[in-house]
């Protein structure tokens, strides 16, 4: 019987996130709170830890401070069984710079697969939200003989512009082309209104990958990214394979949320997701506690539902409300509410997303909008009501109408 394969993740958590301004204006994006209690980054934590990993580095860059505090204090294992998750900051191993791209972060911390002697690296990105049992792509992977194993998610053929794309040989099961946002392909054999999208999650063999990196290093045309410039290598030598997403099978999955995956790179992306959590049967499940997403356990009271001070009932629909929130006589309707939000006597909330600690006054109305940490709304003051309004006053505002309000502001009425 051959003894098992050593696995090793990284997550690259180390981009910008500039489409996601102002919630990124103060936090890396992984760092981003989402669904109430949890940030991005729980999600890919989670799928790695649920799917058997206990090496998991994340590589950080850019304004890490809050995510590398949110890792340390949430995600601790047990180093008795040398199982960790532990960030790993741009260490400028290779000169003085900061990472060039996804491939250039994981050739600059090559000390950590070194130090380790993985047989196979798993390598994921940190800011989507799904769920995914890396154990049967890992076995798909080695079963293949591929060298590269690219995750794909089926998506519709009208959304393959925004998408790296899988152009697949079903006989073989390698990769025949690596597209990067094409404007003309076409659809699936077995599905011609869809293509296979890349999720941003690869397998590869340890050596492999460390060839790869090395060689595209010493490439002064490279772009150093994982998508544009590592998989293609590994496709031209005939040596990628790809895993359907239709084949995972996610313990406690239902027909209605199995093979979700949202990129949540946009602010649009961002708000549909959570209008994806609050439906009666979600598109999206947080309750699947056969595959939990875990997060930071928050020492708070439970949410609670008062009358305010002359008697009115509040009440609320389709909508999530985490732990320590107080409202009192508020209508709050399909919105995600986060920690230690106060809501005062005749507020309105509906359709919005609100971070923690948000203070909501009197008489106050917020609609399609999100909140970030720490907004304070005087009484009877708006957000999302008044488009022009909001602009004047130097909020973000979506083409589809969404606003945002960064952290900490005072909005008058």
């Amino acid at each position: 019987m051959s003894a098992p394969k050593k696995i090793f993740g990284i997550i690259l958590a180390g981009g910008e996130g500039k489409r996601l301004m102002p919630l990124t204006a103060d936090r890396a994006k992984p760092a981003v709170p989402f669904g109430g209690q949890y940030r991005l980054i729980d999600f890919a934590i989670s799928n790695l830890i649920n799917s058997g990993l206990r090496q998991i580095v994340v590589l950080t860059q850019y304004k890490s401070h809050s995510l590398d505090r949110h890792i340390s204090q949430t995600w601790r294992m047990s180093a008795l069984l040398d199982s960790y998750v532990t960030s790993v900051p741009a260490q400028q191993r290779l000169g003085k710079r900061w990472f060039s791209g996804s491939a250039d972060a994981i050739l600059q911390s090559l000390n950590l697969i070194n130090d380790e002697k993985p047989d196979i690296v798993v390598v994921i990105g940190a800011d989507h939200v799904y769920r995914m049992d890396f154990r049967q792509m890992l076995d798909a992977h080695i079963e293949s003989g591929a060298k590269a194993t690219v995750a794909g998610i089926r998506q519709p053929l009208a959304m393959a512009s925004q998408f790296g794309v899988i152009d697949a040989d079903t006989e073989s099961g390698r990769i025949k082309q690596f597209l990067e946002k094409p404007t003309d392909i076409a659809g699936l054999e077995d599905s011609p209104h869809e293509v296979l999208a890349s999720m941003g999650n690869y397998i590869f063999d340890a050596d492999a990958l460390i060839a790869a990196v090395e060689a595209d290093g010493e490439s002064p045309t490279s772009g150093h990214d994982m998508g544009g410039d590592i998989v293609p290598y590994f496709v031209d030598r005939g040596e990628a394979g790809y895993y359907d997403m239709k084949r995972n099978d996610v313990p406690g999955s239902s027909p209605r949320d199995r093979s979700y995956w949202r990129d949540v790179g946009t602010i649009d992306s961002f708000f549909d997701a959570h209008m994806d959590l609050i439906s009666t049967l979600p598109i999206f499940n947080l309750y699947n506690m056969e595959w939990p997403i875990h997060s930071q356990a928050v020492n708070s009271p439970p949410a609670k539902f008062v009358r305010d001070s002359v008697g009115r009932i509040g009440n609320a629909i389709d909508s999530i409300v985490s732990l320590g929130s107080v409202l009192s006589g508020t209508h709050l309707e399909r919105s995600v509410v986060g920690p230690w939000t106060l809501a005062g006597g005749g507020s309105t909330i509906t359709d919005s997303v609100v971070f923690d600690g948000v203070r909501v006054g009197a008489g106050s109305r917020v609609h399609r909008a999100i909140l970030d940490k720490n907004v304070v709304l005087a009484d009877g003051a708006t957000v999302g009501v008044d488009r022009e309004r909001d602009l004047a006053r130097g909020f973000t505002v979506t083409e589809s109408g969404i606003t945002v309000v960064g952290k900490g502001l005072f909005i008058d009425r």
